[in-house]
């Protein structure tokens, strides 16, 4: 069986975007495109609701492009138990906001998500808030995914 990674949105926009004129990002989005092409079949990938819902806003054009690269992968749903450990998060560390960023969270976490792929190192994959977050989920009754970006998500051997 293979480990399971919940797809930020993030991650197909870096897919799809045109290339950043900011080396960082541009870097960043070179990891997504490798990683996507060499390691995503490595996993078993889903979205949610609140993934589509994102990368259905701006340009009608890349938001075809986005969606596109997503369109085959299983869809997790907002559930009532991910809705309350996205408002425990909220209360506790995730400015409000940030409301589908708990979201994102708590989806991964209520569907016991091996991994949380994503370069939103603001409210997600920040090491000065991880800490509590997990906790945040441990005290819900929920193990919270390794949140990981895709360079830090590669096989060892690449």
């Amino acid at each position: 069986m293979k480990p399971t990674v919940y797809v930020e949105t993030t991650i197909p926009s870096y897919l799809v975007a045109r290339p950043s004129k900011l080396p960082r990002l541009q870097a960043d989005q070179s990891t997504t495109r490798q990683w996507w092409s060499q390691h995503a079949g490595d996993f078993d990938m889903f979205v949610s609701d609140i993934v589509i819902r994102e990368m259905r806003r701006g340009d009608a054009a890349m938001a075809e492009e986005r969606l596109a690269k997503i369109t085959r992968l299983p869809v997790l749903a907002l559930s009532g138990a991910a809705e309350n450990l996205a408002a425990l998060l909220l209360e506790r560390i995730i400015p409000p906001q940030a409301i589908d960023d708990a979201a994102h969270i708590a989806i991964a976490a209520v569907n016991r998500m091996d991994f949380l792929l994503t370069w939103n190192c603001r409210h997600i994959n920040n090491r000065y808030t991880i800490r509590r977050i997990e906790k945040c989920c441990a005290d819900a009754g929920f193990a919270c995914p390794v949140v990981a970006t895709p360079a830090e998500l590669m096989s060892i051997d690449s």
